[in-house]
């Protein structure tokens, strides 16, 4: 069977995009620095409220430094259409609750499918309870993360929800390198862990 391209799936939902309204997007972010490129890349197109929630962030003081950067880079990122910002619970229990028995599994596999869909989740709930046009993720744009995964999960929820899932591989067309360039450009804080305990331990473990 032959992968899909979802970046080229995106273009195609660009494409059809009609003059007339600007379609409105609830995006899912991680960080400041994974949102960076797609907010560059896509408030060409849509008016973008980015969405933070991420309970797996620990610990609490590296959660509070993220939410920070993500809203200085909006501040300060030129973009065509204006970027608004919502913030979820954070409440760390309903990540441990969602990846619980999955504790020991390695970075990338079911435990961070778990973790996806969390979050992915809460953003569709919220793009339906606030009548957005789309929901998507910056997820896809790490190396590191599954992107196949979370272009599945993000069907299954737009069947669940009736809220149109934005498809996504947003490293590719050089976009993670480009992430990596605007981190610099505006000095964002990159953190060297995805965020979770997991993920933290497995780094220090080398």
């Amino acid at each position: 069977m032959n992968k899909i391209n979802y970046q080229k799936e995106l273009e195609q939902v660009i494409l059809g995009l009609g003059e007339e309204k600007v379609p409105s997007l609830l995006l899912h972010s991680c960080c400041a620095p994974c949102s960076s490129y797609v907010l560059e890349y896509l408030a060409e197109y849509f008016a973008i409220t980015v969405f933070y929630y991420n309970p797996n962030i620990a610990p609490e003081e590296e959660y509070r430094k993220r939410v920070e950067e993500q809203k200085r880079l909006i501040g300060q990122l030129p973009v065509k259409n204006p970027i608004g910002f919502a913030e979820g619970n954070y409440e760390p229990g309903e990540f441990y609750e969602a990846v619980k028995g999955l504790e020991h599994i390695r970075e990338g596999g079911a435990r961070c499918f778990a973790c996806y869909e969390l979050r992915m989740r809460q953003a569709a709930a919220l793009a339906k309870e606030k009548g957005f046009d789309y929901f998507s993720t910056t997820l896809s744009i790490s190396p590191l993360k599954n992107a196949e995964k979370i272009n599945e999960l993000g069907k299954k929820l737009e069947q669940e929800y009736g809220v149109k899932h934005l498809p996504s591989d947003f490293k590719k067309k050089n976009g993670y390198q480009r992430s990596i360039e605007l981190s610099k450009l505006y000095g964002l804080y990159r953190q060297d862990y995805c965020g979770c305990v997991f993920s933290k331990k497995e780094r220090e473990a080398g």
